[in-house]
């Protein structure tokens, strides 16, 4: 059976066009208690303003952003992929950012993204990818169930939306090295 959520990949054109979804999507997991930089309240124009920063780095490719969406709800789901800019540090990427809306979770739309971000990265010549979520979560299944290694905790890491000091893991996944298409 297909899926009934689709994934794209945001270029620059419509990047703008997704900022207000993308924005109550965010709200939404902050809310949710998700550790993910920003602190309650939270509300949609700060989360709005806050995507609207990504914008330049979207535009010059270091930072992709795919999207899940159905079609009721729109926007039920995203991941970033972050990669380095560094000349020592061109075979590796970051996640950055998967969050799904609480109404969309246990479909597979979380791992379904990171899939599509690792098979991104692959495709780009990309051989390792890092990640940080917060110990215990729900997220730390999900990466241990697709083959993610973890590399480390550091305790007080980052804060939930409370301002409570929360351990966070660091995780990390080596990827096949693409084959050359032949004559290249």
């Amino acid at each position: 059976m297909p899926s009934p959520h689709r994934i794209d990949r945001l270029t620059a054109a419509d990047f703008p066009d997704a900022v207000k979804g993308l924005a109550e999507l965010l709200v939404d997991v902050v809310d949710d208690g998700a550790s993910l930089g920003f602190l309650a309240p939270f509300d949609h124009e700060a989360a709005a303003s806050w995507w609207r920063t990504q914008a330049p780095v979207v535009a010059d490719g270091t930072l992709a952003v795919w999207v899940s969406r159905d079609g009721m709800t729109g926007i039920n789901g995203t991941v970033s992929l972050a990669f380095s800019g560094k000349p020592n540090g061109r075979h590796r990427a970051e996640i950055l950012k998967l969050m799904v809306h609480r109404d969309a979770r246990g479909q597979g739309i979380a791992r379904a993204l990171l899939a599509t971000a690792e098979a991104a990265a692959t495709a780009a010549g990309v051989t390792l990818l890092l990640l940080d979520t917060r110990t215990g979560s729900t997220a730390e299944r999900v990466y241990a169930a697709d083959g993610w290694t973890r590399f480390g905790v550091v305790p007080g890491y980052a804060t939930d939306p409370d301002g409570s000091l929360e351990d966070s893991s660091f995780y990390y996944k080596h990827l096949d090295t693409p084959v050359a298409p032949a004559g290249a």
